[in-house]
C-alpha cells in the first residue's frame, strides 16, 4: 500500500459477499496484473451467520492468486471479530470505532494496532464523532486535516479512511469528492487515505481522487450491481434455467471484468 501511496496509483478494495465475488475480485486483479484487496464487512459476516467459514475461503482464493492479495475485515465495530480475523489469518483489519467519544476512539484503535502489529498485519481506522458508518460518511460530512494528523499519531494505524464527500450504498455515480480536501490531509499525515462510499463516484472522479492522495478506494455496491445484473440477464434469458452454477457463472465472469477494468483504471 505505501508503494501504491509513493507512486500516486490507486489500489482496488472489494467487498466480498459469496465465495464467487472473491473468485472474480481475484480474477479480475491477475488479468490485469495488478494486487487487490478481498474484504468482508462486518455486515457480510452477520449475513453468514459467522466469520471462519466465508473468512477461510478468501483466504484460500487469496493464496491461490497469481497477484497480491490482501485479505482485510472492513468496518468491524467489535474488537472481538478484530481478534477472530487476526487469529484466522486475515492480514489486515478495520476497526471502526467512529460512533464512540473520541478519546474511546483513540484508546481502543492503539490497543488494536497493538495485537494486529503483533501477528504482522495491518490496521485501518476512521475518526468520526456522527452515529453510524453512513453518517460518517455522508455527503456533508469532511474530515479536518489536523484531527486526520492527530488520530494517526496518537494510534498508529496504518491507513485512514476519511470523510470527502462520497457516501455509502450509493447506486447512482454522482457524488462529488473534496478533491482540495484530499491534498489537504494527505499533506498532513504520513498514511494511505482510503475512500469508502466509492460506488458513487464517477470513474473521472476516481482518478482525480487517487491524483489528489487518496490510496485505497472501497469499492462494493457497484459490483454487487454488475453481479446482480449478470444473474438478471441470465434468468431472462432461459426462464427455464435452474442450476446456480449457470447464472452465479455469468456474474462471477461479469464482476471478473469490472474488476479487471476498476483496477487499470486506478492504477494505470
Amino acid at each position: 500500500m505505501s508503494a501504491a501511496q509513493s507512486g500516486r496509483r490507486g489500489v482496488g478494495a472489494f467487498n466480498v459477499i459469496q465465495v464467487e465475488h472473491a473468485e472474480a475480485i481475484v480474477a479480475g486483479a491477475g488479468a490485469a496484473g495488478r494486487p487487490t484487496v478481498l474484504q468482508l464487512s462486518e455486515n457480510a459476516v452477520r449475513y453468514h451467520g459467522a466469520l471462519a467459514a466465508v473468512g477461510r475461503a478468501m483466504l484460500a482464493v487469496a493464496d491461490a492468486a497469481d497477484v497480491p492479495v490482501v485479505v482485510h475485515l472492513d468496518h468491524a465495530t467489535g474488537v472481538e471479530l478484530v481478534e477472530e480475523a487476526l487469529d484466522l489469518g486475515f492480514t489486515s483489519v478495520m476497526y471502526d470505532g467512529s460512533t464512540l467519544p473520541v478519546e474511546e476512539n483513540l484508546a481502543t484503535t492503539r490497543r488494536v494496532v497493538e495485537r494486529a502489529h503483533g501477528l504482522g498485519a495491518s490496521v485501518e481506522a476512521e475518526i468520526g464523532e456522527i452515529g453510524g458508518k453512513d453518517g460518517v460518511h455522508a455527503p456533508g460530512v469532511r474530515t479536518r486535516p489536523e484531527d486526520a494528523a492527530r488520530f494517526v499519531q496518537e494510534t498508529g494505524i496504518d491507513a485512514v479512511a476519511v470523510a470527502v464527500g462520497s457516501s455509502h450504498a450509493m447506486t447512482e455515480r454522482t457524488a462529488r469528492l473534496d478533491l482540495d480536501l484530499i491534498t489537504a490531509i494527505r499533506d498532513a499525515v504520513p498514511v494511505p487515505l482510503v475512500l469508502h462510499g466509492s460506488s458513487g463516484v464517477p470513474d473521472d472522479h476516481l482518478r482525480e481522487a487517487v491524483t489528489a492522495g487518496m490510496t485505497k478506494i472501497n469499492i462494493s455496491t457497484h459490483l454487487n450491481a454488475t453481479f446482480t445484473r449478470a444473474v438478471r440477464d441470465a434468468l431472462a434469458a432461459d426462464p427455464a434455467l435452474v442450476d446456480p452454477r449457470t447464472y452465479l457463472g455469468a456474474a462471477r465472469t461479469a464482476t471478473a471484468r469490472e474488476v479487471e477494468r476498476l483496477v487499470r483504471l486506478l492504477a494505470d
